[in-house]
């Protein structure tokens, strides 16, 4: 499975491509960060991250597309570029037919270093050991995205399994195999609009 994780951020929108499976060691595939233009209007801003989230798309081929869950902040005028950000990555996402999932920073940072609440400094070593990199990706957010990528690539489909367990038995029918619920939502027209898939 190949994950595109996106560390989202108006100024800095880390991203980071992982292959790799449960229970087996991840590879990095790419690694660095989208930036937008402060001098610019806020639409010119979100459509400077949208275009060139949609460009890492069609590059790297990703199989899915994590993108790290917005919380409040401190500082509202940083949180609501950050949900905006997240927003236009996620709509990148969906418009190539890919499906989106959202991660907590906290599950992140469990996933990748054994504790919620792990520092940024923490994740970036913990990141680099995981996926045996020479040097720590910088900046931070090139690391938070890395480490997005690697929680999908051990807990995404643990989700998913409990995901589609859940919506049949709300609806009372059998559970769907997740690989049947896969291929039917996700194939058809994956790559409409951006170009052809894998």
């Amino acid at each position: 499975m190949r994950v595109l994780g996106i560390d989202p951020g108006l100024t800095r929108c880390g991203w980071g491509v992982v292959d790799g499976r449960p229970g087996a060691r991840p590879t990095a595939v790419g690694v660095g960060v989208v930036r937008s233009d402060p001098t610019l209007a806020l639409e010119l801003r979100l459509l400077q991250v949208h275009t060139e989230v949609t460009a890492l798309l069609r590059e790297h081929r990703p199989d899915v597309v994590a993108v790290e869950r917005v919380f409040h902040q401190n500082n509202k005028g940083t949180a609501t570029g950050t949900a905006q950000a997240a927003g236009v990555a996620a709509l990148a996402g969906a418009q190539a037919g890919l499906p989106v999932h959202w991660h907590t920073p906290s599950e992140v940072k469990a996933a990748i270093s054994g504790s919620g609440r792990a520092d940024k400094e923490q994740v970036t070593l913990m990141v680099t050991r995981v996926l045996g990199l020479d040097t720590p990706p910088k900046p931070a957010d090139a690391a938070d995205a890395l480490a997005l990528a690697v929680c999908h690539v051990w807990r995404g489909p643990t989700s998913d399994r409990l995901r589609v367990a859940a919506l049949a038995a709300g609806a009372g029918v059998a559970p769907v195999p997740l690989s049947v619920a896969t291929r039917s939502a996700v194939r058809p027209g994956r790559w409409q609009g951006i170009g052809s898939g894998r």
